[in-house]
């Protein structure tokens, strides 16, 4: 693509205005201005002929999506860190590069995370929702009782870049830190986050707090089940700004309602954007709506990381987050050689 050449994108949703105008000042942009994910019939009509995609999680790209695009198609570069709705290997197959927005917002996601943990563990939101009822109240010693976060064990499932900002921060609040991946960091790693590695059965008896951070998978699917619940201490708080379906969400329900473990604290759900009905009514589960990265500098930086994926992969170049760096030197149609 030269100075003068603008290929034809299309963007699925509205992002922040500077990485907007950023992908219209570079391209014929085409945006969906409408409320929520864009309806299905509508992505495949209008990403026909264009030569690079803003794609979100909502956003299924697969062969149909990729057959409905066309051969000229050259990225789709996804608003996320994580790209469970993108089909890379068959993009791959295909030639066309995929993109996503890492280390951005690792340190809001974690940000998160620790605020779900704090207001589960300490019972803000239902204290929140007790005092809007107006009904009478006095301070009692056994009123509302919550757990200490401080010199208690956190538990970290996925030890990536969000899983090492979740020990720093356990660091202030005098908390030992245990952690499982099926990939363990250099012993300095773990030596200066002050982190013990566990397996998964070990971590989820030991933890006072367990926080999750692992990718979609066929493997971490229902990683938390029912009966990894029920080994987990009465007194645990369970958090999960990762994705959904990681816990077996009808069996977290059922554990807090019994009271197998004391609360969650959940940013993403396993039918998102349908929660659970039993999760709505009980007070010891906390629940927003998949916030984990949202603040104005990180949903910006996020956008603008998108934007450069998409503009070096139309002008010949390396997306600076490519997912599927086999592609390049395939000479795809319409890509400058």
């Amino acid at each position: 693509m030269t100075a003068k050449e603008r290929l034809p994108v299309l963007v699925t949703r509205r992002l922040p205005q500077p990485a907007l105008d950023r992908i219209a000042d570079r391209c014929e942009m085409t945006l969906y201005e409408g409320e929520g994910a864009m309806p299905r019939d509508q992505l495949l009509a209008q990403i026909s002929g264009v030569a690079g995609a803003v794609t979100l999680l909502t956003d299924k790209v697969n062969d149909e999506l990729l057959d409905a695009a066309g051969p000229q198609l050259l990225i789709v570069a996804n608003y996320a860190v994580g790209f469970d709705n993108i089909d890379v290997p068959a993009l791959t197959r295909r030639g066309v590069m995929a993109s996503n927005t890492p280390e951005v917002l690792t340190e809001t996601t974690a940000d998160t995370a620790w605020a779900l943990m704090m207001a589960a563990a300490r019972r803000v939101p239902e204290g929140d929702r007790f005092l809007r009822t107006r009904a009478p109240w006095i301070w009692g010693p056994l009123m509302m009782l919550g757990q200490d976060l401080h010199g208690k064990t956190l538990g970290i499932v996925g030890f990536g870049r969000i899983g090492h900002a979740m020990a720093r921060r356990a660091k202030g609040f005098g908390m030992r830190v245990v952690y499982h991946d099926v990939y363990r960091p250099s012993l300095e790693l773990e030596r200066e986050l002050g982190a013990e590695f566990r397996e998964l059965a070990d971590l989820l008896s030991e933890a006072d707090f367990v926080s999750i951070h692992v990718n979609l998978t066929d493997q971490t699917r229902h990683l938390i089940n029912a009966d990894r619940l029920r080994t987990m201490k009465r007194t645990a708080v369970i958090v999960n700004t990762s994705r959904g379906p990681v816990i077996d969400e009808a069996a977290l329900a059922e554990a807090l309602r019994d009271g197998v473990i004391f609360a969650a604290g959940l940013d993403v759900f396993e039918n998102e954007p349908d929660v659970h009905p039993l999760l709505l009514e009980l007070e010891n589960a906390v629940v927003i709506p998949h916030l984990g990265s949202a603040t104005v500098d990180t949903r910006t930086a996020m956008g603008m990381v998108a934007a450069d994926n998409l503009i070096a992969a139309l002008e010949g170049g390396t997306p600076p987050t490519l997912l599927n760096p086999e592609v390049l030197g395939k000479g795809r149609s319409g890509r400058p050689s």
